[in-house]
């Protein structure tokens, strides 16, 4: 890693050390020979997840169909999102005590049999298990490919890396979907699972040899090795674990249609999940606090509202609008576009009235509750044409690019330096696991509806009411993401 020259000075009429420096990181690139294998590697690697998540969406409903898993079809997100809790923290301390080589390596190895599992399943729970294998591998690619940017990466580079690796997503969200469907309607869906196979050996190839020779610092090595607390089950790894464990055990536990094992199932998850989740966050977050807590909490929601509804778009625009699979993905692409652009729009906003980061927030949130309604009118309502889903989840890709942006900003401005990594994985375990409840809960829906002579209408009738729900939620939460007297 570069070290900061500016605190070496020159004397006489030379110009500084810390000039030039300025001037060499001015015209440096993150494409510059030095790292250019390295940062095409990782932006193919993200992009590979990234493409996998897409396209695996888009297709879902058509292998849920022909696997006969339609009345677990939550657990075809929710287990990789689980398995994600779990690579991510072990990935993380891995890098931070030996360096992201092996994490990475052995991240994208795990990806790439996850890959075949799934795409070689003849059954659902063999799906089931090769979507939780491929999480893992997921998450440790994703936290290996942050970790390293700054061991890699004088710092004058990290931030064009960090913006790099977010738009690693634009061409799987914009292509993605397409080619998933295209696949499946004239191939079959396991191609989608074999596509992905040469793309892993790709991003091995180019971003490996750069890893070999990074390794964490003495310091931090020292640190990582340290943790241990006295409580072992309170430790990062366990509570990650019992965190995946409680959750998956309540999911499950609602599918079930013996309502007395039902409860006994879901009574020991939640005993299990709410313990290690206070572990896992900062303090506030269970109450949602004023400042960071709230600021976890908003995360939550948003992606819970934002992901929750997109799980179960291209389901019912299948079943109950009777579109192709390609057709489907349009409405994922549109999403992932306007969420960057979203994004983009609150950047701008941000650079001229930072103070107004709260109220952005809430709009954001009415603004994704809109395209919710839109969606849900546009698949269960036969009187409304069905493009307009295309629309209305554009509308949403918008309203969570603004509130996304905003929210962690204000969020992150609000942490101590020495706190940044802890509330950053806390943003991303609330990510991971509200995805995952909320696909759980949509696909329990589906199986409730099932056992009582409902049917896909009745339960995603009742998921997006959910996730309109949880967004005003956020509307009314938002304001909690400052003090008053800050905002």
């Amino acid at each position: 890693m570069a070290e900061h020259v500016d605190r070496v000075t020159l004397t006489g009429g030379e110009p500084s050390a810390s000039s030039a420096d300025a001037r060499r990181a001015s015209t440096e690139s993150v494409l510059d020979r030095p790292y250019r294998s390295l940062t095409l590697g990782v932006i193919l690697s993200v992009g590979t997840v990234a493409f996998e998540s897409l396209g695996v969406a888009t297709v879902l409903p058509g292998i849920a169909e022909k696997l006969d898993g339609l009345g677990a079809y939550g657990w075809g997100l929710s287990a990789l999102m689980l398995a994600n809790i779990v690579g991510t923290v072990i990935a993380g301390r891995s890098a931070d005590r030996d360096g992201p080589w092996r994490p990475m390596a052995v991240g994208l190895l795990v990806f790439a049999v996850g890959c075949v599992l799934a795409g070689a399943a003849g059954s659902w729970p063999l799906f089931l298990a090769g979507r939780f294998v491929q999480g893992l591998g997921v998450g440790a690619v994703m936290a290996t490919a942050y970790a390293m940017i700054g061991l890699a990466y004088p710092e004058h580079l990290r931030a064009r890396m960090f913006a790099l690796l977010s738009s690693a997503w634009t061409i799987p969200s914009l292509v993605g979907p397409l080619i998933a469907g295209v696949l499946a309607d004239h191939a079959s869906w396991r191609a989608v699972f074999v596509l992905m196979l040469p793309l892993v050996v790709a991003a091995g190839g180019m971003t490996l040899p750069g890893l070999r020779r990074l390794r964490a610092p003495r310091a931090d090595r020292a640190v990582a090795g340290v943790g241990a607390a006295s409580r072992w089950w309170r430790s990062p790894l366990a509570s990650a674990v019992l965190l995946t464990v409680g959750t998956g055990l309540l999911l499950q536990a609602l599918l079930l249609s013996n309502v007395a094992v039902l409860a006994v199932l879901a009574v020991i998850g939640l005993a299990i999940a709410v313990p290690a989740l206070r572990w896992t966050t900062p303090e506030g977050t269970m109450t949602a606090r004023v400042g960071i807590g709230a600021g976890v909490v908003v995360r939550a929601l948003l992606c819970a509202v934002y992901f929750g509804s997109e799980a179960f778009l291209p389901l019912g625009l299948r079943q109950l609008r009777g579109v192709s699979a390609a057709e489907a993905g349009l409405g994922l692409s549109a999403g992932a576009l306007a969420w960057v652009a979203g994004s983009a729009l609150q950047a701008k906003l941000d650079g001229r009235r930072p103070g107004l980061r709260t109220r952005s927030v809430a709009l954001g949130f009415a603004v994704l509750l809109a395209g919710v309604a839109v969606v849900a009118l546009s698949i269960l309502t036969e009187a409304v044409p069905v493009y307009l889903a295309v629309l209305g989840w554009a509308i949403g890709g918008l309203g969570m690019g603004v509130a996304f942006n905003a929210s962690t900003t204000d969020t992150l401005e609000q942490t101590p330096a020495v706190r940044q990594g802890e509330v950053s994985a806390a943003l991303q375990l609330a990510q991971t696991l509200a995805t995952a409840v909320l696909a759980g809960l949509g696909g329990a829906a589906i199986a409730i509806a099932g056992h009582y002579g409902g049917g896909t209408r009745t339960a995603l009738l009742s998921t997006f009411a959910l996730t309109g729900l949880l967004a005003l939620a956020g509307v009314v939460l938002s304001r909690r993401l400052r003090p008053a007297a800050a905002r």
